[in-house]
């Protein structure tokens, strides 16, 4: 490690590490293989915006791993610890973007193969493997990001934390009751969309380790309340609006990964340490970028088409509302091919492509909305 990178804060994470099949609102558009996944999307993104990254992974080097690991390679981020034992298929997200009738975006997400009709690969969490091969990995660490929870997430959250590390926890929905509650009272960060979570005052109680809580609430923005001083109350963060609106998937990715670049590089005794205006400042900027990703496709798709020299300019201009309209920059799409597991060989190396109508036809059909 040289002196530059030794400088840089770290950030480790486990959770949805998956493959994202991108499927453009324009049929002309060729299928995007990109790394996703809410874990892969805020290491990637810490990693453009100068961090090192550390996803923590069971990656057992089929085609999707490979594409993830060399996309996530491309950003920078750190790949010692994305092939723990037991490894495991990575999963595979399909997401088709639409038009509705007044032209504004949807998205459909598919877990299942269009060719051969199988499940694709899902999420498997780490294991104590995991928590062996880190081992002091974490000392250092500023943050540790979880999404989805298992006694080896929660160990190593515990072990991050001890040594003084923001522990973030992103819940993606429904988990064992048990490790929910350890994951809220070993948390500092708590973001989510539920509103039933903030009735509960679960992640506010007095027992747990809670400094931030933040609700997202779509186009009506964010509210937080947090433990700096003495307890807040609920503060209101109206959206930013976004300089032109292709896709919403993923902005909330971008805004944990802004608010974490801004408030968390000095790690907890930082967090602690920060004034209210430092963390109203870390929000806004984090909706910034979030306003910043809905003009493009994909959960990631502007660090594919706007140049990294240039970002910081843009994210500037939408903070102080100069920016509306398309984004320029140049386009960085590459077709890729991708391959299900579970087809047959003769299925999967058909030569139709990824874009063909038939299978286009049947993603639709076996679409979750």
């Amino acid at each position: 490690m040289n002196a530059a990178e030794s400088e840089k804060p770290r950030a480790f994470g486990t959770g949805l590490i998956a493959l994202d099949l991108v499927m453009s609102a324009n049929p002309n558009l060729p299928v995007q293989a990109w790394a996703g996944g809410t874990c892969g999307n805020v290491l990637s993104i810490l990693a453009y915006l100068g961090w090192e990254s550390y996803p923590i992974a069971r990656m057992n080097g089929d085609p999707a791993s490979e594409r993830v690991r060399a996309d996530m390679s491309r950003w920078g981020v750190k790949l010692e610890f994305a092939g723990c034992e037991p490894t495991s298929h990575t999963p595979i997200i399909i997401q088709e973007i639409r038009r509705g009738r007044d032209g504004s975006p949807t998205h459909r997400f598919s877990w299942a193969c269009p060719r051969c009709g199988q499940w694709l690969p899902s999420f498997k969490p780490i294991t104590r493997q995991a928590v062996e091969a880190v081992g002091d990995g974490l000392n250092g660490a500023q943050v540790f990001f979880m999404d989805r929870l298992s006694r080896a997430a929660l160990t190593l959250a515990a072990q991050a934390a001890d040594a003084g590390a923001i522990v973030m926890f992103e819940p993606s929905g429904k988990s064992d009751p048990k490790l929910f509650a350890e994951a809220l009272q070993l948390a500092h960060i708590v973001k989510y969309a539920d509103q039933r979570l903030s009735e509960a005052g679960s992640a506010m109680a007095s027992d747990s380790a809670t400094i931030l809580e933040i609700q997202t609430m779509g186009t009506e923005g964010l509210r937080y309340r947090h433990r700096l001083a003495k307890p807040s109350d609920w503060t209101h963060l109206p959206a930013i609006s976004a300089p032109q609106f292709l896709d919403s998937c993923g902005s909330g990715d971008w805004c944990s990964a802004g608010l974490l670049a801004k408030i968390a590089d000095a790690g907890l005794s930082g967090l602690k340490s920060a004034t209210i205006e430092d963390l109203a400042s870390a929000l806004r900027y984090g909706q910034a970028l979030a306003a910043w990703n809905c003009a493009f496709e994909g959960a990631r798709g502007g660090m594919y088409a706007v140049d990294r020299d240039r970002f910081d300019d843009l994210i500037g201009q939408i903070l102080v509302g100069r920016l509306g309209g398309p984004i320029p920059g140049p386009s960085a799409m590459v077709e890729e091919a991708i391959s299900c597991p579970a087809c047959p060989p003769a299925k999967r190396d058909r030569p139709d492509g990824p874009r063909s109508s038939m299978l286009r036809r049947k993603m639709v059909r076996r679409s979750v909305a």
